[in-house]
Parts: C-alpha cells; structure tokens; sequence
C-alpha cells in the first residue's frame, strides 16, 4: 500500500491529530501577533511556559504508528494416507465416470506430469472416492483437519506464554467455501475463544488471501492499544470445489491445488522478546479494471452446468504484469537509495536515447537481494514461478522454496508462502536480521507483497511440515516438455 511510505505516515499522523495540530497552531498565532516588540517581558514568559506544555502534550499523542511482529506459525502438516501420487491420479482419471473422454484423461496426466508436483501431494479424503464426494460434510470434515493442525502447530509452540484464549482478533480466509456458519465461526467454538473477538471470515480473495489478511491486521493493530493479539488463519478447503466436467480450463484446479493450512499469530508488541518476525511494509495492488485479468481466474460453468473455477490460459502473463505493477511500488519502499539511483538514472537515459532516435532502450531492472535474503514466491504452478523469476530477476537458488513447495504440498493456496518461509528455516537458512519478501497472486486479479525481518530464527530441531522430508531436499525437478 501506499500507506507504508514515510510521507502518507506523516500525513496520516496530522490529520489523526488535528486537533492537537490546531491546540498548538492557534496559541502559537496568537501570540506573535498580539506580543510586544520585546518578547522578554511581562506576560509573555508565562505564555511561552502554557505553550511548551501545550506542544509537548500534543508531541505525545502524535505517537508514530505501532510496529507490528509475526509471534508464532504453523502449517497443517499431510500425511501419507492422503497421498496423490502420479500413478493414483492416472488410475482415479480412467475411474471417473465423468471423464468418458480419453484426450482428458491424457490431458490431466500430462498436466500433472509437467507441473512440478512431487509423489507425495496430498489430496483430502473426498478426493479418493469414486465419484468424489462434495458433500458439504465431507468439506466441513476438511476444514476441521487442515484447520485445526495449523492452529495446534502454532500455539503448542506458544504454549509457555501464549494461548486461544489471548487473540482479540481473527481473520479466516477460504477463497471458495464460504458456509453457515462461517469458518471463523468453526475457530471460535473450537478454541472457545472470548466473546468479545473481532471475527472476520473472508471468501473470494483466491491465493493472496493470506497477505491480504496481513494487511489487514497491521492496520487494526497499529490503532489498537499495546498487547492486542490476532490470528489469521489461511486455507483453500477442496472437497466441494471438485470439477465433474471436461472443460480442460476447469480441469486444471484438480490437477494442481492439495490441502493445506497455516495459521499466524500477530501481535503489536514483541510478546517479550519471543516474536519471531518484525512486518516491513505492505503493497497490495488490484488489476481487476482490466477484464482479462478480472476473468483469469473465474468461478463460472461449464455448457453442462457444472461449476467450478476457471483458470485462464492468460495466468502466467496477468501474473506477470500484475507482479511489474507491484514491485514498481514496492521497490521505492525497501531498495536500498543506491540501487533507486541506479534505475533513476536508467530511466534517464532511456529518455535522451529515445530523442535521439534510438527505438528500444532497456531499464536497469533493480536487485532485489540488495534488499531481501529470503524470497516466499506463491507455488501457484511451474509456469507462474518461472514468471515471477523472470520478472523479478531471481537466481534459481532465490526460488528453491518455492519449487520445492510446489514439489512436496502443490498448489496450497494461500498458505503457501508459509510453507515456503518454514521450508527456508528448516534448512537453517533464516539467521537473526535476515529479511523476508513475500509474494502471492490472486484472484481479481491481485499481486500481494508483504516484508519481514526475523528477530528470532526458529530451533534447529523445531518442529514443522518439513521436519520429517527436509533432509531430502532440494530435489532435481524434470525438465518440462
């Protein structure tokens, strides 16, 4: 947003403050105009006394806004019984009624083939019916599973200072689920959390719904008082949301989304020194003015009448764009002055060669790792990886996290930035100081990124959705054909 930036602040702490503004403003007017030539006499000194007091009280309540820190995260860890491997999603094709035709059923396995995904995806329960069962039980079923072990993970490593009962506020994000009563609902009873919690249950924001929801939370956080606490919780929940169709555009969510869930503690104190990240900034940009990008990826019908998502053979390149948009306004806020100049200059230059008759001149397209040492890229899908590093100018070794992500869990939604931040500390990677970009993209279309800095790196035998695999990784993927 541009909210982050040093001037928006500025502006934004004078209008919440304007009457102390005025409280200071008015006296102050009043004084130089009705005081004498000399200003030591008489009245005056006990005018400037009242004043002083008058701008120190207002200096105090023109506090700057409050910093905000990630204490704690889990993420829903899958377990074998619910793996998704090659062989079982090409046997499951040729089961399905509904696929009659044989061109989609090479089409899905060859999709999945060269998707990135690993052998030990997970897919719920439901999944492994025949036909699969979108029942909304079976939905409210995952929900719990996914839902609850990310909560879990979280406070059971919290449980020394921090519990359920200390969130004031919680956010619940599922892009397409959206029941009576809500999920958000669901976390309350469950947690029996106190009644008096800011619940918010969001749907529809596709896979920047987790970074949205960050947003969001810095904003109520930093006009809270000290010690408020919130929860987000992120997921795409599977079941119900199954295509039964052979429209090959609404084919590729089966192909490419698994289960999966994480949930994130904020709060805008430190919580003792026990925070493990400090939040930087957070842009948000929204290109849905644009109807390619607000049809790219769709909740829509097939000629038969089912319905499912959309996703738009366009994914990649709206991805693309949205990302250029994005990093032009993130980039002013954390590139370091040098590598602003830089580009700056380059801008300039494109301007004199171009008078000067010259038709193609490239900018210098800024470095990022002079900013950040960590990159959580969404693992939306192969194509949208190789995008986001194409467009960002990221070594391979910058998005291991996320092609590893994608490699073990799939497509995740938006929760997989997570993921990737716990595959990069369970390599030991994150060191005190480090910082953190993460981005994801959304339906909208929406490209979402948010900065961290770590305070405090994670164990070295903490636990975690790679504890059990880490050792295996990074993997060499096959090259796509």
């Amino acid at each position: 947003m541009v909210g982050s930036s040093p001037e928006y602040t500025a502006y934004k702490m004078i209008l919440n403050n304007f009457v102390h503004v005025l409280a200071v403003a008015v006296p102050a007017a009043v004084l130089f105009l009705a005081a004498p030539d000399d200003l030591t006499g008489g009245w005056v000194q006990p005018v400037y006394v009242l004043m002083a007091a008058i701008i120190a009280a207002a200096v105090s309540k023109m506090r700057l806004p409050q910093e905000v820190y990630l204490v704690e995260y889990g993420c829903f860890r899958p377990i074998p019984l619910f793996r998704a491997p090659l062989a079982t999603c090409r046997e499951h094709a040729h089961l399905m009624p509904y696929l009659y035709d044989e061109q989609c059923v090479n089409f899905m396995v060859r999709l999945i083939g060269r998707s990135g995904l690993g052998e030990e995806t997970c897919v719920p329960a439901a999944y492994h019916y025949f036909p699969p069962d979108r029942s909304l039980d079976a939905s409210r079923e995952e929900a719990e599973l996914v839902i609850f072990s990310a909560i879990d993970e979280a406070f059971a490593k919290t449980r020394s200072f921090l519990e359920p009962a200390h969130m004031d506020v919680l956010i619940l994000n599922c892009s397409v689920l959206a029941p009576t009563p809500a999920f958000a609902d669901m976390v309350v009873k469950r947690y029996n959390l106190r009644a008096d919690v800011r619940s918010v249950n969001l749907s529809g924001m596709g896979c920047s719904a987790a970074l949205m929801s960050v947003g969001l939370v810095r904003n109520i956080l930093r006009q809270a008082a000290p010690g408020t606490r919130a929860l987000i919780v992120s997921t795409e929940i599977l079941s119900s949301t199954y295509y039964v169709g052979t429209d090959r555009t609404m084919l590729l969510p089966n192909c490419l989304f698994r289960m999966g869930a994480a949930a994130m503690i904020l709060s805008n104190s430190p919580e003792r020194g026990r925070a493990r990240f400090r939040l930087g900034h957070v842009v948000r940009t929204v290109t849905s003015a644009r109807d390619k990008d607000y049809r790219c990826v769709y909740m829509d019908e097939d000629d038969r009448g089912n319905t499912a998502i959309r996703l738009s053979r366009d994914l990649p390149a709206t991805a693309g764009r949205a990302l250029k948009e994005n990093v032009a306004n993130f980039g002013l806020l954390v590139l370091p002055v040098r590598e602003q100049l830089r580009v700056a200059l380059s801008f300039l230059k494109q301007k004199v060669l171009l008078l000067t008759g010259c038709t193609r001149v490239d900018l210098h397209r800024p470095d990022f790792r002079t900013a950040f040492e960590h990159f959580c890229i969404h693992a939306g899908g192969r194509s949208v990886i190789d995008e986001a590093q194409a467009k960002i100018g990221l070594s391979d070794q910058d998005m291991e996290a996320s092609r590893m992500t994608l490699h073990r869990l799939g497509n995740t939604s938006s929760s997989s930035v997570l993921y990737e931040l716990a595959y990069t500390e369970a390599k030991g990677r994150m060191k005190k100081g480090d910082r953190v970009w993460m981005v994801s993209f959304g339906a909208g279309f929406e490209c979402n990124s948010v900065a961290w800095v770590c305070i405090n790196p994670a164990d070295a035998d903490a636990a975690g959705p790679w504890s059990d695999c880490i050792h295996r990784y990074p993997v060499q993927l096959p090259v796509a054909v």
